[in-house]
């Protein structure tokens, strides 16, 4: 690769791409996202299978079958885990901005 490929507006993307704290930042969020991914979907992917057994059909509260149950609860999660993600985020963007400064005062 040339160089002008690896670097952009002045940023030097290789050398980026070779700090330690740049690496530790890229699996811990690869980690959290394919954590949180891999529940969200998880969760979601048994409605389907779930529903069509009689384990859901069972009346929980009255007439109130557990696969409404179940169907409410993945909407919470949906907005618990997206809460969770915006706050772990912020954290993210402060690492960030750390990193950047670590590039540029190593410049």
């Amino acid at each position: 690769m040339s160089t002008s490929s690896l670097e952009k507006n002045g940023i030097n993307f290789e050398k980026i791409n070779q700090m330690e704290s740049f690496n530790a930042f890229v699996k811990k969020k690869n980690k959290l996202l394919f954590t949180i991914t891999a529940a969200f979907l998880t969760f979601y992917i048994f409605l389907p299978i779930l529903a069509f057994t009689t384990v859901l059909q069972q009346d929980a509260l009255g007439s109130i079958t557990w696969v409404w149950l179940y169907s409410a609860a993945l909407f919470i999660m949906t907005v618990v885990l997206c809460t969770v993600y915006g706050k772990i985020a912020a954290k993210l963007d402060r690492e960030v901005q750390a990193i950047l400064a670590e590039y540029e005062g190593g410049n």
